[in-house]
């Protein structure tokens, strides 16, 4: 019997409530050493939908798991057409004020790092360096059978190429990258294998009930160690892969704020949550330190 992942929580009671003051914020930004984690909602702005927040994709869709991609030819060919459409949209996504502002952080040595739980590739669009794609990239791609990486853009060009045609209306794009698509819509489209060898191909990020390579999480704690605070943009914190550095930070003591509307499971550790949105937000914070403007 196969376990579905965690994909929602509810918020219990006792939480802290949220509030509208930038101030720890600001404070904690202009002592600098400050990890960001981030998550879906920094780039809902963008054009991209969160999953769990108003409207998040979760109310209509369940991401694809690994045991289901790996297992089910079915469910590789439906995947990969809801993907292929998506990436339509997804591709031309554009940073928005909320990574640009993380990105003048950066240039102000404010960092010691970001760690994203997207992958979207916003944050390195908008100019952030060294960050961590805790879940990997949809902008490439792997083969389960020889390792061979190639990126999205050569795999798109072959999918347009084997699936002439192919246009449907999607009823809605997810955080994932799938468009929203019926059975009937998917039809015979046709998935392609590896150019190397012929084997099975899969974005280059971490589905949902797979494990976040070990050496990368071992990473992410080194920079939790290094650094003097945590400050987490966009994420409920639903899933452990990021809420375990949470943990480990309200554990040595760090203090750890939290920007994001709704309440998240990381609240009780955390020093405050500003409900804000996050461009306006963290265009707010820069202006406070004086930074350059974030348009």
């Amino acid at each position: 019997m196969r376990i579905r992942p965690t994909l929602s929580w509810t918020p219990t009671e006792g939480l802290p409530p949220g509030t509208t003051d930038l101030e720890p914020v600001v404070d904690a930004l202009s002592g600098g050493g400050v990890l960001v984690l981030s998550g879906a909602g920094i780039s809902t702005e963008s054009g991209i939908p969160d999953y769990r927040g108003e409207g998040g994709s979760l109310s209509r869709h369940t991401p694809m798991t690994y045991q289901d991609f790996t297992a089910e030819a079915q469910a590789r060919r439906r995947y990969w057409a809801r993907s292929h459409l998506g990436w339509r949209t997804f591709g031309r996504a554009r940073p928005n004020a909320g990574h640009r502002a993380v990105a003048a952080f950066g240039r102000a040595g404010l960092l010691t790092g970001v760690i994203t739980q997207n992958v979207d590739g916003l944050h390195q669009g908008a100019g952030s360096e060294d960050v961590v794609e805790l879940h990997g990239s949809l902008a490439r791609v792997v083969c389960l059978s020889c390792g061979a990486l190639s990126t999205r853009r050569e795999l798109a060009l072959r999918l347009e190429e084997a699936n002439a045609g192919f246009a449907p209306v999607a009823a809605g794009i997810n955080p994932d990258g799938d468009a929203d698509l019926t059975d009937e819509q998917v039809g015979d489209f046709r998935v392609v294998p590896c150019a190397a060898c012929g084997g099975v191909l899969k974005p280059d990020v971490v589905f949902f009930g797979e494990t976040v390579p070990p050496a990368r999480v071992g990473h992410c704690r080194a920079l939790v160690r290094e650094s003097t605070s945590l400050l987490v943009l966009g994420s409920s914190l639903t899933v452990m892969s990021g809420l375990r550095f949470v943990r480990e930070a309200a554990r040595a003591g760090k203090p750890v704020l939290i920007v994001n509307r709704d309440a998240t499971r990381g609240d009780r550790h955390a020093l405050t949550r500003v409900a804000l949105p996050l461009g306006a937000a963290l265009s707010t914070v820069t202006e406070r330190l004086g930074l350059p403007g974030v348009p």
